[in-house]
């Protein structure tokens, strides 16, 4: 939206609403200024399981692939993504035959992933085969973007020849969107009975990259102070093994509710008094939490349950956002949440830091300039002119209207 609020004519092509929205269903052509949007309803088959999401993101890729031999021109730049994951192959296989120019956004990589789930082997034919898709679709693409440094990292030593085509551009929050509130304006508060006592939340994707086992573990040391309450929102792989566990610990602290509709999402945010980012042991570089973000923007404190030497761990550290906590060191968290309970003071301080880091580092402007920067250097001079030419009649349009608004008042 922000790009095309700049001038750029955008393009979008995705799927329907996934399993994280209420909503099933949303226009298949929508126009807005500067943006088209397509949305393939082709397949949405066992969404919440790999093997549905797998035969879901080859079906979105073929229907994806016809469109774009119909509608790539040289001269257009294409932007893939790495949901579904074997998307980017389609980029480089569409350029194998139009030229059409792209740019990498790596959300995830692949099959890396896979591998460390033992989901696939590590000397498995479509490991193999996959990783050297990989080579052949970074060499070919104009830029490569990743959420974090470390991500950059495990890129660069799998295939250092493009280390110099590679940025790091993190996701990003709406603070205008979502701000800090208070429990006694929050209807979301009011609604699950949040007002008293010390709310911990894990909002998102309960998948198997991230570390809940430590969090269940705190809860369960925690199980005698009545002041404390775990909220987990969201659904995925996890979700039944932590109720099992909730089950079988006799845990009446914690609570499950689903993933909430977007509108939702400032209310149920900001009902935190400390929100929740974890990674698996094996997760670093190969997935960004950016969960992360929207919890920075509501202005809480943030617990980071990582592996020793994370981004995530750095990043809490040298920003005061909150603090971080080693893979298993539940006990290590469970004291530092009643040592937040007893001083609000602290929990305060580490909010205002969160809402100061996503400020300073990951505003949707920010994020848009970053964005900007890079997609301009890959467009021709007469789409430049032309961009700027829009942009300057868009703003005689908002400064007549703005003077005509000002007639009127008068």
């Amino acid at each position: 939206m922000r790009l095309a609020q700049r001038g750029l004519q955008v393009q979008v092509v995705s799927g329907q609403p996934a399993y994280a929205f209420r909503q099933k269903d949303a226009p298949g052509l929508e126009f807005l200024p500067n943006r088209c949007i397509r949305r393939t309803r082709v397949s949405r088959l066992w969404p919440r399981r790999i093997r549905g999401r797998a035969v879901n993101g080859l079906l979105f890729c073929l229907r994806t692939s016809a469109r774009l031999l119909r509608y790539a021109r040289r001269g257009d730049l294409i932007l893939y993504t790495t949901e579904p994951a074997y998307l980017p192959v389609v980029g480089w296989l569409l350029h194998l035959f139009t030229r059409t120019p792209y740019m990498v956004l790596l959300y995830d990589l692949y099959p890396d992933v896979l591998v460390e789930l033992k989901v696939l082997g590590e000397r498995h034919w479509l490991t193999r085969t996959w990783r050297e898709l990989n080579r052949w679709v970074f060499a070919e693409a104009e830029e490569l973007i990743v959420l974090s440094e470390s991500m950059k990292a495990r890129v660069t030593r799998f295939c250092p020849e493009v280390a110099s085509k590679l940025s790091v551009i993190p996701s990003w929050a709406d603070p205008v969107r979502i701000q800090p509130l208070a429990k006694a304006d929050n209807p979301f508060v009011r609604e699950h009975g949040l007002e008293n006592g010390f709310t911990v939340l894990y909002s998102g994707n309960q998948g198997r990259c991230h570390d809940l086992v430590t969090l269940m573990a705190a809860a369960l040391l925690l199980r005698h102070d009545g002041r404390i309450r775990f909220l987990f929102i969201g659904s995925g792989p996890q979700r039944e093994r932590l109720r099992a566990l909730v089950s079988d610990w006799g845990l009446s602290n914690c609570a499950f509710l689903p993933y909430q509709d977007l509108e939702v999402l400032p209310y149920s945010l900001t009902a935190a008094d400390l929100a929740v980012v974890s990674l698996g042991i094996e997760a670093e570089g190969l997935v960004a939490p950016s969960k992360l973000y929207g919890h920075l923007a509501a202005g809480t404190p943030i617990a980071a349950i990582t592996p020793e030497g994370s981004e995530l761990q750095q990043l809490v550290r040298s920003s005061g956002c909150g603090a971080w906590f080693a893979n298993g060191d539940s006990d290590a968290l469970a004291d530092w949440i009643r040592h937040l309970v007893d001083h609000p003071e602290v929990a305060q301080c580490h909010g205002e830091a969160a809402r100061q880091l996503l400020l300073a580092e990951a505003s949707p402007e920010l994020v848009t300039d970053r964005y900007w920067s890079l997609i301009r250097r890959h467009l021709p001079l007469e789409k430049l002119v032309a961009i700027e030419e829009t942009r300057r009649l868009d703003e005689e349009v908002e400064e007549r209207s703005a003077k005509e608004f000002d007639a009127l008042a008068v």
